[in-house]
Order: structure tokens, then C-alpha cells, then sequence
């Protein structure tokens, strides 16, 4: 509640959204939570939640593979086989290249992103406060919330993306991206006394629009959730009245939930499609 342990709106609000962090300090040492503008901070909570909602994704999937029955399927596993074919039927109508990895990959995103949104759902008071029991002073539990995770996924898909474009394309194919569209620079001619400035100017046009592909992808799902969680946490300072609130946010949220993993998975096969294809 908002006026637990004597805190204002803002204090409230700022504790809610401030990471469990440890990090070193100037003499080596590290320490807890006091790591204002330190780039070596790291954001425990979010690692933590974001791993362990992985190992529960491998849990569940890994349970229903091992006890797949073709008879009288429990309903764990006929939730799971539609997972699969809706993530199945994604790739098969929008990757045109061979990949073995895409489908598995896309899977993981969805389901791995879904459950990490999911958590936005959990009222807010909840975690933080047994955790403070314990003597952990923050704890934020929606790891779509930290830019680092998001960030860190786009990342990984954008080392997929150049990837892919050497392994279908060559070195010679990428940098031809790069530098020979969406302007064709003249081979002929006194035209070929501005074919440098053309490949200057389709390098640095391409050069943005490749780097905002990650930026996009995580800052998307960031904003939404983020913004989600400010929400919950308003409600949150309601008090009693925030149930009826809550509970309307909730199942509306449910949607933007699904919807962020769904448009994070599509976007990765979008983006490594388009990086699979030799015309």
C-alpha cells in the first residue's frame, strides 16, 4: 500500500521501479544498491526472474515431450500442441528461407517473452514485500520491464540477422546491402564521378535502418510493459479501491501481454527472413 512504512506517492512509486542492483565500487568492493550512473551495475532481479522463467518454460515443455500421448492428451499438453502449431504455421507462412533454428527459436521467444510479461499480472505489493521480509530492500519482477533484457534479446537477434546475411548472402552480399541500395550508384559514364557519394549516402541510410531494427524490437516491448507496470502501481496507491481497478487493468493487460510476445516473435522471423533471401 502507498502509505506502508510511511513512504510518499513518489518515494512509493520510485521504489518500485528501482532494480535490485549490485555492482564494484571505486575500490573493487561490491556493493548493494548503490549504483547510480555505474555502467557495471548489474540488475539482479531482472536476471533472476528472467532465468527462472526460462527453466519453467523448459520445465513445462520438456514434462509434456516426455509424456506426449497420442490417446487422451492431458490439457497441459493439448495447450502446448497449440502453441506449437500456432508458432509452426507463423514461420511456415512468413521465413522463406531453410533454417533449422526458426522455428525452435521462435518458439522460445514467444512462450519466454509471454511468461516474463505475464508477471506484470502478479499485484505489485506482493513480491516486493515478502522479499523485504527477507531483508531485500527492492525487487522488481517483470524482467520486460529493465531495457538491459530487452536490449539483450534484440541483441542476440541482431547477431541472427548479420548472421544469416553472411551465411545466405557472402561477405560481398552484405556489404552490397549496404552500400549498392536503395540507390543504385552509376557504373558507367560521368555518372561514376557520384558513385561514391551514392554508396556514402545508401551506407549510412542502410547503416540506421539495419541498427534500428534491435533498437525498435527492444524498446517496443520495454515502452508497453514499462508503461504497464506504471499503471499497476497507480492502481496500486488507490488502496481498497484499487481492486476493482486492478482487476479491469488485469484483463485488459492480458491482451497487451500476448500481443508484445506475439509481435517480438514475428518481427525476429520477419527480420531473419528478409535476411535469408538471395534475390
Amino acid at each position: 500500500m502507498a502509505t506502508e512504512g510511511a513512504k510518499t506517492s513518489g518515494e512509493y512509486i520510485s521504489h518500485h521501479l528501482q532494480n535490485l542492483q549490485v555492482c564494484p565500487d571505486e575500490s573493487g568492493a561490491w556493493v548493494w544498491n548503490q549504483c547510480a550512473g555505474n555502467p557495471m551495475a548489474i540488475n539482479v532481479d531482472s536476471m533472476f526472474w528472467s532465468v527462472l522463467l526460462g527453466l519453467v518454460f523448459i520445465w513445462i515443455f520438456y514434462g509434456v515431450a516426455r509424456k506426449t500421448s497420442a490417446g487422451k492428451p492431458s490439457k497441459v499438453q493439448a495447450v502446448v500442441e497449440i502453441i506449437i502449431e500456432f508458432v509452426d504455421g507463423a514461420v511456415n507462412d512468413t521465413f522463406h528461407g531453410n533454417s533449422k533454428l526458426i522455428a525452435p527459436l521462435a518458439l522460445t521467444i514467444f512462450v519466454w517473452v509471454f511468461f516474463m510479461n505475464l508477471m506484470d499480472l502478479v499485484p505489485v505489493d506482493w513480491i516486493p514485500e515478502l522479499a523485504a521480509a527477507g531483508g531485500i530492500a527492492y525487487m522488481k519482477v517483470v524482467p520486460t520491464t529493465d531495457v538491459n533484457i530487452t536490449f539483450g534479446m534484440s541483441i542476440a537477434v541482431f547477431l541472427l540477422i548479420i548472421y544469416y546475411t553472411i551465411k545466405n548472402k557472402g561477405i560481398g552480399g552484405f556489404i552490397a546491402e549496404l552500400t549498392l541500395h536503395p540507390i543504385a550508384p552509376p557504373t558507367k559514364g560521368i555518372g561514376l564521378l557520384a558513385a561514391p557519394l551514392i554508396i556514402a549516402f545508401n551506407f549510412i541510410l542502410e547503416s540506421v535502418a539495419l541498427l534500428a531494427k534491435p533498437v525498435s524490437l527492444s524498446l517496443r516491448l520495454f515502452g508497453n510493459m514499462f508503461a504497464g507496470e506504471l499503471i499497476f502501481i497507480l492502481i496500486a496507491m488507490l488502496g481498497l479501491w484499487q481492486l476493482p481497478l486492478h482487476f479491469g487493468w488485469a484483463v485488459f493487460h492480458i491482451l497487451i501481454v500476448t500481443l508484445q510476445a506475439f509481435i517480438f516473435m514475428m518481427l525476429t522471423i520477419v527480420y531473419l527472413s528478409l535476411a535469408s533471401e538471395t534475390h
